[in-house]
């Protein structure tokens, strides 16, 4: 599993978050056994009419394995794993390493040093690099 960088806390609230939603998928199921209908079963949830369906068919074909939240693919990545760890080799040196006359790399300093060997444009922004893909546009 690949874990984001991302503000203290985060992780833990993601993770209350998805027991409240699988609990609240738990609470469709029970509600459903005890024959209530849907237009209950989504007044009681808070959940959409549209969706208690879903939530129900989703359990009678998967069981608990169904309550869970579905994998996701996410975002394609925007550079090759190769342009990601040049840059952060390129971070990890110190500037006068590669003939520039600073103390520490700025964001476009940074990039003016990145996008020199192989040509292309980097953008630094808020800590992300954006290197470009060769292909297709």
């Amino acid at each position: 599993m690949r874990l984001k960088k991302m503000a203290y806390g985060h992780r833990t609230e993601h993770r209350l978050r998805v027991r409240v939603r699988v609990r609240v998928r738990a609470q469709v199921v029970l509600h459903a056994a005890r024959g209530r209908s849907n237009a209950f079963i989504a007044r009681q949830t808070g959940l959409h009419l549209d969706t208690v369906p879903r939530r129900r068919d989703r359990f009678a074909q998967a069981g608990l394995p169904g309550l869970k939240d579905r994998q996701r693919c996410g975002r394609p990545a925007s550079f090759t794993p190769l342009q990601t760890a040049e840059v952060k080799a390129l971070v990890c040196r110190l500037p006068a390493e590669s003939e520039v006359p600073l103390s520490r790399w700025s964001r476009p300093e940074l990039a003016r040093e990145a996008a020199r060997p192989p040509g292309g444009a980097v953008r630094i922004e808020d800590g992300n690099v954006y290197v470009p893909v060769t292909g297709k546009d």
